[in-house]
């Protein structure tokens, strides 16, 4: 049998996505289920400790579409699924996943969004099948920048940037799309916003130390995500959640591992003025966009740019958060009551 070798679309996106479907001011419909208006389908798309999302079509056009479930057992719960509603509504972008319906019953939500089947951006990169470069990781960050770049100028924080939320709209493009806003906030410049949530291995000091969080606190996100993505290395990973959250506070990391070697210096300059300990001093989005290293119509012909990059370490990366996220919602489940036997 033959073997083909998928290598990513490295041509500089021309004109803009088309949309999912035309814009929609989204309102939560509680006078009926969403089994009411759409066919749900039963393979998973994914699960986590909020809930499951499944595939789903649409009676009225045939549309195919995702459709997220989410329990909640209380008022605070239900504020926060009312909240990523909310948020998704003002976040009208390509690079950002869409909303198209949402429902409410007694003991949860439905939100329906757009149907994304590229999979996990590090999980098609791993790909024995897949060549990964530089140049390519650098489409993959632009992208990724220009998403959170457009939700900042909305006055809003993603706060769970990590690479489980970054999927990939199909298996050959370059095209991205940032999922997951059940975390984000609004935010507003003049009063102080503190978070006790996150995922350890991504968050940004001011998040392990409680103090106000900012846009630039989503910029030290990206920055470990870039520097997993060209190494498959996590910067501040310990044996234990203590120890990750310790070296986070003390954010010392470098380019020591033999698989920075190949790596452009436009590439560390770029992780470089992201991995901060001060918040006010890393890079903004705008500013991460004017980098060199995203910049476009830049040559990038050097070695160091054209070279596949091994998987190895990244492979290894995705396997282990997998493993971690399987034992994240196991919990879960045994939390609601859910007999595991």
């Amino acid at each position: 049998m033959t073997s083909h070798r998928v290598i990513v679309d490295e041509t500089e996106p021309a004109g803009g996505d088309e949309p999912p479907f035309e814009p929609r001011y989204v309102t939560v419909k509680k006078s009926k289920w969403v089994t009411d208006e759409y066919d749900i389908h039963n393979n998973l798309l994914g699960r986590g400790k909020f809930g499951e999302v499944k595939p789903c079509r649409e009676k009225r056009s045939g549309r195919q579409l995702a459709a997220k479930f989410i329990e909640f057992s209380g008022p605070q719960e239900r504020k926060d699924v009312t909240n990523e509603v909310e948020v998704m509504r003002s976040l009208q972008h390509p690079r950002l996943l869409q909303i198209y319906d949402a429902f409410e019953n007694k003991s949860a939500f439905c939100i329906v969004t757009e149907l994304v089947t590229g999979g996990e951006l590090f999980e098609r990169v791993i790909n024995d099948d897949f060549v990964l470069t530089e140049k390519a990781s650098v489409m993959f960050m632009r992208q990724i920048c220009d998403g959170v770049s457009f939700m900042h100028s909305r006055h809003i924080l993603h706060l769970d940037m990590k690479p489980e939320n970054i999927l990939c709209l199909s298996r050959q493009g370059n095209r991205i799309k940032i999922i997951d806003f059940g975390l984000a906030r609004k935010y507003n410049p003049k009063s102080e916003l503190k978070i006790l949530f996150g995922t350890p291995e991504f968050m940004a000091p001011e998040v392990v130390n409680f103090d106000p969080v900012y846009p630039s606190t989503d910029m030290w996100s990206i920055g470990v995500i870039c520097y997993i993505l060209l190494s498959g290395l996590s910067p501040f990973q310990g044996t234990t959640e203590p120890e990750t959250l310790c070296n986070i506070t003390t954010a010392k990391w470098d380019f020591s591992a033999e698989e920075f070697e190949c790596i452009s210096s436009d590439a560390k300059d770029f992780i470089s003025n992201l991995l901060i300990k001060d918040p006010s001093k890393r890079m903004s989005c705008r500013e991460c966009l004017d980098h060199k290293w995203l910049r476009k119509q830049i040559q990038r012909a050097t070695k160091a740019v054209q070279r596949t990059l091994s998987t190895k370490r990244l492979r290894k990366f995705v396997y282990r958060r997998k493993w971690q996220r399987a034992v994240n919602a196991m919990l879960a489940l045994k939390r609601m009551g859910v007999d595991l036997v």
